[in-house]
C-alpha cells in the first residue's frame, strides 16, 4: 500500500493520462515485478491466462461466458473466450487455467455443439497435472440427471490430475445470482485471493420456487385432417393473472394413467392408502404412483437398480414397472418399497406457447404432437403427449412459465424470418398474433413444413387470414410426401435464396424452432450455402458471416 503524499502522486500521474500511457505503464510495472524476487502469495496475478470455454444450447452457457470473460478481463486476467464445438481438446494440455460452461439437455446430455468436445474428453488419454480449472454447470432440478453434463465434464477433469480453481458450481433455472457470485469467487482466486473479488457485482439471491398455475381445459382439438398419420392437438388452458411472452414455454408434468397404478398395486397387493416416504415426501402410495413418480418406460439406470434390489439379471433395457414386477416379481412388501425408493420423479414436458396475450387474455395455448415410438418391437405413446391429446375439455392442468429470454421478438420495426416445420410452427403462431396486436411495422417471413397439404397443414386458416390482412409478409409451405422427391424447408429456403439474404442484409433476424436432428442442422447448412452464394464468399468466410448474426443477436434457435 502506497502511503498517503506517494498515493496522491499516483493517482495525478494517472489521472491525465491517455490510454496508450496505461498500457505502457502497466508492461513497464510489470517487467519491474518480474525481474525482483517475489515471495510466494505476494505475485502480480495481472497477468494470469484463462480460457473459458462455453457448451450452449440455448445461449445462455454463452452468455454467461461471455459476461464471465468481460469481468476477467476488467480484474487484469487475460481471457480468451471458446465455443467447445471449435475448440481442440488436445490444446488444453498447454492451458495455465479453463473454464468450462455448459449446460445440460436431454437425459443428462451435453449439448449438441459441445459433443465432439464432450467425448473427446472422455475418450483421449490426456494427463493435466498442471491445469487449474472450473466448471459451471446449467441444468433444471425437475430432471433426475441435474447438470449431468457439467458433472461430467468436473470429474473427467479431476481424474486426468487437474486441479480446481473452485469447486463445481451446478444452477438451477433461476441461475444468474449463483452463477455470478461464483465467477466472483473464481476471479478472486485467480488474483491470489481468499475474499471475493470487490470489483465483481454480485446479483440478488432468487429463488427456484417456480409459480404454479392451476388452469383448465377449454379447447383440445385435433389439427390433422382424416388420413394424415399424425395427431397434433391444439390445446388451449385458461388460467388467471397469466404472465409470459412469445417465445416462452410451459412445464408440465404428466399424470400416470388410472388403470397403470391400479394394475401395479394389483401385482404387488399393496392397499392404496399405504402411506409412504419418498424423498422427505409423505404420501399414500396411489398418489405417489399416480402423480409423483416414473413407472412407464423407466430408464435403464433404473431397470439396473431394480435388478440389484431383487437379485434378478436383467438386460439393459427400458421397460414399465408394472412389466418389471410381473417378469421378475419382488419377493414381498419390504422389497416392493425399497423399489419406491429408487424411482425417479415424474420429469416436466416443456411446450411452446403458440398465444399471445396481447390477442388471448387469460389464456395459454400450446401445439402438442403425439409422439410415437417403438419399444421392443411394441409401439407405445410419448407419456405427456398421450396425457395431454387425451384431456377433455373441463380437466384442470397444472403448469408453470418456462422464460426463454433467448428468443424474443425483436423491436416492432424489425423484419422477421421464422423457420419452424411441424410443432416448430407454435412460438411463431404466438409471434404473429403478438405482432399484429401490436401493430409491429417489420415484415414476417414464414417458412412452415410438414408430410402433406390436404392433411397436415396446421393452423392452415390462420395462415391464410394473416396473409390477406399483410401481417404474415410471405409465406413458403414444405409438403415433404406431396410429391416424388422430399421437400423440406431448408430446400425452400434455397429457392429463395436472394431475397432471403436480402432480407438478412437488411438486418432481418432469424428464428429456427423444432427438430434439432436433422432439421435445425440442416437449416443452418442451407444458411451457410445461401450466404457463401448470395456473398460471393468461401465456406469460412460464410461461417465467420454466421457467427456474426449470432454475435448480434439475429440468430434464434429453440430446438428440442
Amino acid at each position: 500500500m502506497l502511503i498517503e503524499p506517494k498515493l496522491n502522486l499516483f493517482k495525478e500521474l494517472i489521472s491525465d493520462a491517455s490510454s496508450d500511457e496505461l498500457v505502457w505503464m502497466n508492461g513497464f510495472l510489470s517487467g519491474i515485478l518480474s525481474a525482483k524476487d517475489i515471495a510466494p502469495g505476494k505475485q502480480n496475478t495481472a497477468t494470469a491466462r484463462l480460457s473459458v470455454i462455453y457448451a450452449t444450447e440455448t445461449g445462455n452457457a454463452k452468455a454467461l461466458a461471455t459476461k464471465f470473460a468481460a469481468e476477467g478481463k476488467k480484474s487484469g486476467i487475460k481471457v480468451k473466450l471458446a465455443p467447445a464445438e471449435t475448440y481442440k481438446i488436445k490444446d488444453i494440455e498447454k492451458e495455465e487455467n479453463v473454464v468450462v460452461v455448459i449446460s445440460t439437455q436431454g437425459d443428462g446430455e451435453p449439448p449438441l455443439s459441445a459433443a465432439k468436445f464432450f467425448h473427446a474428453l472422455h475418450n483421449t488419454a490426456l494427463q493435466l497435472p498442471d491445469l487449474k480449472f472450473g466448471v459451471l454447470a446449467l441444468g433444471d432440478s425437475s430432471y433426475p440427471l441435474f447438470c449431468q453434463a457439467g458433472i461430467d465434464v468436473d470429474r473427467e477433469l479431476e481424474l486426468r490430475g487437474a486441479q480446481r480453481i473452485f469447486p463445481l458450481q451446478k444452477c438451477d433455472t433461476n441461475y444468474e445470482a449463483d452463477a455470478t457470485q461464483w465467477f466472483a469467487n473464481v476471479i478472486s482466486a485467480l488474483k491470489g485471493s481468499t475474499h471475493q473479488a470487490s470489483g465483481v457485482p454480485v446479483a440478488k439471491k432468487q429463488a427456484n420456487a417456480r409459480k404454479i398455475y392451476n388452469g383448465i381445459i377449454t379447447t383440445n382439438i385435433n389439427l390433422n385432417d382424416e388420413g394424415s398419420l399424425k395427431a397434433t392437438h391444439h390445446i388451449e388452458i385458461s388460467a388467471e393473472d397469466l404472465a409470459y411472452e412469445p417465445g416462452d414455454a410451459i412445464g408440465i408434468v404428466p399424470v400416470n394413467s388410472r388403470e397403470l397404478v391400479e394394475e401395479i398395486l394389483k401385482t404387488v397387493a399393496v392397499d392404496k392408502n399405504e402411506q409412504v416416504t419418498w424423498r422427505d415426501q409423505h404420501t399414500d402410495i396411489d398418489t405417489l404412483l399416480a402423480k409423483k413418480v416414473q413407472v412407464a418406460y423407466l430408464p435403464e439406470r433404473v431397470v439396473k437398480k431394480y435388478a440389484e434390489i431383487t437379485g434378478n439379471n436383467i438386460p439393459a433395457t427400458r421397460m414399465d414397472l408394472k412389466d418389471l414386477l410381473k417378469i421378475y416379481p419382488v419377493s414381498g412388501r419390504e422389497e416392493f418399497f425399497r423399489v419406491v425408493e429408487i424411482l425417479e420423479p415424474i420429469t416436466p414436458r416443456l411446450y411452446s406457447i403458440s398465444s399471445s396475450l396481447e390477442a388471448a387474455a387469460d389464456e395459454v395455448h400450446i401445439t402438442v404432437a403425439l409422439d410415437r415410438f417403438s419399444v421392443n418391437d411394441k409401439e407405445v405413446c410419448g407419456h405427456c403427449s398421450d396425457y395431454l391429446t387425451g384431456l377433455p375439455v373441463g380437466t384442470q392442468v397444472d403448469f408453470y412459465v418456462h422464460s426463454n429470454k433467448n428468443f424474443r421478438l425483436p423491436a416492432a420495426d424489425a423484419d422477421v424470418i421464422m423457420i419452424g416445420p411441424g410443432t416448430g410452427i407454435a412460438p411463431f403462431r404466438s409471434f404473429l398474433f403478438e405482432r399484429d396486436a401490436q401493430g409491429a411495422g417489420g415484415r414476417n417471413w414464414l417458412f412452415f413444413g410438414e408430410q402433406h397439404f390436404t392433411t397436415d397443414f396446421l393452423y392452415q386458416t390462420e395462415i391464410q387470414s394473416f396473409l390477406d390482412t399483410g401481417v404474415l409478409t410471405k409465406f413458403n409451405g414444405a409438403f415433404s410426401r406431396d410429391q416424388e422427391h422430399k421437400v423440406y424447408v431448408q430446400h425452400k429456403m434455397l429457392q429463395h435464396a436472394k431475397e432471403l439474404f436480402s432480407w438478412i442484409e437488411n438486418g432481418a433476424h432469424v428464428y429456427v424452432c423444432g427438430a434439432r436432428e436433422p432439421m435445425s442442422m440442416d437449416v443452418e447448412n442451407a444458411l451457410l450455402s445461401i450466404i457463401s452464394r448470395e456473398k460471393s464468399i468461401n465456406e469460412s468466410e460464410s461461417k465467420q458471416y454466421f457467427e456474426k448474426l449470432v454475435e448480434e443477436g439475429r440468430y434464434h434457435k429453440d430446438v428440442y
